[in-house]
């Protein structure tokens, strides 16, 4: 059976729909006996239910930024001025019985429907459905049940592992009780069944999917989510942090082989960096993915169209085929006519944290005021806020040539990413042939209510800026869950930290290493980083390549990720978040276009905090009430 692009849409689209209130896990629920064997007695009712069992698959580009999830607005790359769950989290007002965006209980939800139709399939009885469609919706189904338990385990870390068991929830409470798993066999968990899909000669190579079914999930994209979680597993939360060590199970004589066991590794394991590249490097080496790229050597249009051109040759697996409208709407200043809701900027921190032209990062730190300092080979002007005029580079991501504006020194002779994904007051907001000139000071046509812009900026990188908003244009996307360009980043970052910890690389690693870093950065439109940095230690590569990382995957929920992680997020995502000073008003006899000198000054737009506790979320305290065998995160 064959479905369109469009039609795959629509069917998966209905993950946002279940994210209501579903019943936790170890909730009772009834059994439909009296209609469930008629469900296999039908291709369509079938169908339906592997639609069911797909339907938990997280749809967070469809809905308005911070609606779905806490990734960009609880980031220190952005800031969301709507009122959402995610403000719990930065100002630190969220505990166990108020936890912002609980899925847990869906995500289980979703497994044990898995299981169930896993279970039950090859039962289908319909004249009219082949043995292949049956063993395609199966095994699809097998990688979403993995993929439930990924989602989990990056938010909560080890979890409990079900396999094949159906929980009866005819039982009492006490009999559902059980403890978590560790990490260790989780990560092997997901991993093993991430390879068997691999090997099932159902799932595909993207390379042999028809482009009617594309969106499924491919061999691929079962490399790419094994090649996330060994990172993941090889960075410092997850690896010999003894910060968790006294998350234990209890002593349970029903569960032996998890009695009383460290639910986290305790030693730190570097052969694990290995892995994560071994990982990575096979997905590379499968050829089946390329680096995006136009053909006109545009680094402007290159990446832009990473996320503007739909199903390409990057892209390992996306979030569905989405309307534009929801990221469109929350990114487009409120001064633009038509519908504009615009509040989902980058940070101060992100702005900064962009390379000039000749691809040296100009802040490498900042005193104790927040002020900058600067690295003077840069080229980074020292009067940051002055005023200049420089030709703002319009080509490649939009319908308009390189024009002359009026705008601060800070803004001035960025790297091409910057442009496509940073939008800053003063300046005109671009949207097809039209074009708006924008303040964001109070007041100004971008600043008229309660979205706004907080910082003074706005993520630029979502909005089709080839059409016209104001005309009820938005055009779609096929958001990047995963790409090459991030595999590329994990395998850097896994060659490096295998030479700081001195563990032996295969021939080749270090040098292919390299050479994907120099790519990844000449389609950005700079020279390679040993060229710009020649005298780099390895340590100091590590730290850049976390800078290239958070720039190249800008705004695609990763960098929310990696400062926990990396064990950095108490320095990064707690105290004060930086921008320009949007509550400074117009002056007297200013127009809603223009921005007064006042606005240009470095302010604190809000304090956010961050605690040991907040790396990983905590179990709901409503299970722990009932499942007296689980033990809670650590300080929570």
């Amino acid at each position: 059976m064959k479905y369109s692009i469009k039609t795959l849409c629509i069917l998966l689209a209905t993950a946002a729909m279940t994210f209501t209130s579903c019943d936790d896990f170890l909730d009772r629920q009834e059994d439909e006996k009296l209609t469930f064997e008629k469900i296999w007695e039908s291709r369509y009712t079938t169908e339906q239910y592997w639609l069911n069992t797909m339907s938990f698959l997280p749809n967070d580009n469809g809905s308005f930024v911070g609606d779905n999830d806490p990734y960009l607005g609880a980031s220190d790359e952005a800031t969301v001025a709507y009122d959402r769950a995610y403000r719990y989290m930065n100002f630190g007002s969220w505990n166990a019985s108020l936890i912002p965006y609980y899925r847990m209980d869906a995500f289980y939800k979703g497994i044990r429907e898995c299981n169930i139709f896993m279970q039950n399939v090859d039962r289908c009885s319909d004249p009219l459905i082949t043995k292949a469609q049956l063993a395609e919706w199966k095994w699809q189904t097998r990688f979403a049940r993995a993929y439930y338990y990924f989602l989990m385990m990056r938010d909560y870390g080890p979890v409990f592992l079900l396999g094949d068991e159906l929980l009866d929830f005819s039982a009492t409470t006490e009999a559902l009780q059980r403890p978590r798993n560790t990490w260790e066999q989780c990560v092997d968990y997901v991993v093993s069944e991430m390879n068997e899909c691999i090997n099932s000669n159902v799932i595909l190579s993207q390379d042999a999917l028809e482009p009617s079914k594309y969106g499924l999930a491919t061999k691929g994209t079962c490399y790419a989510v094994i090649s996330r979680l060994k990172l993941y597993s090889a960075r410092d939360l997850f690896n010999g942090n003894k910060l968790y060590s006294g998350v234990k199970n209890p002593m349970t004589p029903g569960y032996p082989d998890l009695s009383g066991v460290n639910l986290f590794p305790q030693q730190y394991d570097a052969n694990k960096w290995l892995q994560a590249a071994d990982a990575a490097k096979t997905l590379m080496d499968q050829g089946t993915y390329k680096l995006y790229r136009a053909g006109k050597g545009d680094p402007y249009e290159d990446y832009y169209g990473i996320t503007h051109k739909t199903w390409n040759s990057e892209l390992i697996w996306t979030d569905r085929y989405n309307g534009l409208y929801a990221w469109g709407v929350g990114t487009v200043p409120t001064g633009v006519a038509g519908t504009a809701y615009g509040a989902a900027g980058p940070t101060q921190q992100q702005v900064d944290a962009y390379a000039m032209n000749n691809g040296r990062y100009p802040i490498i730190g900042y005193d104790k005021q927040g002020n900058p300092t600067l690295d003077r080979a840069s080229g980074y002007v020292e009067e940051e806020l002055a005023m200049s005029t420089w030709t703002y580079p319009s080509e490649g991501w939009s319908k308009h040539e390189n024009f002359q504006i009026e705008s601060p020194n800070m803004y001035k002779n960025r790297e091409p990413r910057f442009y496509v994904s940073v939008f800053f007051g003063g300046n005109k907001f671009l949207h097809g042939s039209g074009d708006t000139k924008i303040s964001f000071a109070k007041g100004g046509n971008g600043n008229k209510s309660h979205d706004y812009a907080k910082t003074g900026y706005l993520c630029n990188r979502f909005y089709d800026h080839m059409l016209n908003s104001a005309e009820g244009n938005w055009g779609n996307i096929t958001f990047p869950l995963f790409r090459l360009g991030e595999i590329y980043l994990n395998f850097i970052e896994s060659v490096l930290e295998c030479k700081k910890h001195g563990v032996a690389l295969p021939g080749g690693y270090e040098k292919l290493a390299m050479d994907s870093w120099a790519d990844l950065r000449d389609r950005a439109g700079l020279k390679p980083i040993t060229k710009v940095y020649p005298q780099a230690t390895t340590e100091e590569l590590i730290e850049l390549c976390r800078k290239e990382r958070r720039i190249e995957l800008t705004f695609e929920r990763h960098r929310y990720f990696d400062t926990r992680t990396w064990m950095i997020a108490e320095q990064t995502d707690g105290g004060p978040i930086y921008g320009m000073d949007t509550s400074c008003p117009l002056d007297k006899g200013m127009s809603g276009l223009d921005t007064p000198k006042g606005y240009w000054k470095r302010t604190v737009v809000e304090t956010r905090v961050f605690k040991k506790n907040h790396y990983l979320y905590p179990f709901a305290q409503r299970e722990l009430d009932r499942n007296k065998l689980l033990t809670q995160n650590y300080g929570w």
